[in-house]
């Protein structure tokens, strides 16, 4: 599928339609998960917001030399899998968060490129995110901070800021979280069922450590203290009832 290339003011631009997906599934379902859950998550805290936008399993289009290599892959004109499409997770800051979008194009976007970006790492695709992606991060698009995260091996956590034009890494702390200067925002290894899935997720937490929760699991907090005043009010119609009941026995 694709949409319309936008012209750039006081450039003229072949009419090409820019792909938005590919039909390439992410390498496993708690691949899947993890994105969804750093999407969600991310969304729902930042809801009262519109100056954000999180994308997830979403084309980037940097330039039209990539754009035009993209076309010629999925027209099979050209090798497979070698142009750059997008990371699982991205985050800009400061635009639009209503603008209908199918892809990122960052000349339609005022020369916006990512703030944040999450790779999820796996077997076919961990050696090119942690070199070939990092460096057109770092070179390219310029996004400040980059973490990679291994949803099979939690050890691997690793990320990078910007520093003099150059990525540094980013030095966990004590319990292994990254912070993020651009969210405010830690990140770091939660164990717990997702989808009834038992594994360690990447999970987001806030400056003084505290859990940003799911839209459910915030739902489910405030239905618990509900659910125990109910029982509460259960137990002492019961208890009344039963000393009414015993009051109104004849004595023998």
């Amino acid at each position: 599928m694709r949409e319309p290339l936008a012209a750039i003011p006081g450039v003229q631009l072949p009419d090409l339609d820019l792909p938005y997906e590919d039909g390439e599934p992410l390498e496993s379902d708690r691949h899947v998960t993890q994105m969804l859950l750093c999407l969600s998550i991310l969304r729902y805290a930042w809801r009262d917001r519109a100056d954000f936008f999180v994308g997830g399993n979403m084309f980037i289009y940097h330039s039209l030399d990539q754009a035009q290599q993209v076309i010629a892959e999925l027209e099979g004109r050209a090798p497979k899998r070698v142009a750059y499409r997008g990371p699982e997770v991205f985050v800009v800051l400061n635009v639009d968060r209503q603008r209908e979008r199918k892809s990122w194009v960052v000349w339609q976007e005022g020369g916006r490129y990512p703030n944040v970006i999450i790779e999820l790492l796996s077997p076919s695709t961990a050696q090119i995110d942690l070199t070939v992606m990092k460096e057109l991060y770092e070179q390219v698009s310029r996004t400040p901070e980059y973490f990679c995260w291994d949803p099979f091996d939690p050890q691997a956590f690793v990320g990078w800021r910007l520093s003099a034009g150059r990525y540094a890494p980013i030095p966990p702390d004590e319990r292994g979280w990254l912070w993020s200067e651009e969210l405010k925002l830690w990140l770091g290894p939660w164990a717990g069922a997702i989808q009834g899935e038992e594994a360690v997720w990447l999970r987001y937490y806030d400056a003084e450590g505290k859990l940003l929760p799911t839209g459910e699991e915030d739902a489910e907090a405030e239905r618990q203290p509900r659910l125990a005043a109910e029982q509460r009010v259960q137990a002492l119609e019961a208890e009344l009832a039963r000393l009414r009941g015993k009051r109104g026995r004849s004595p023998r």
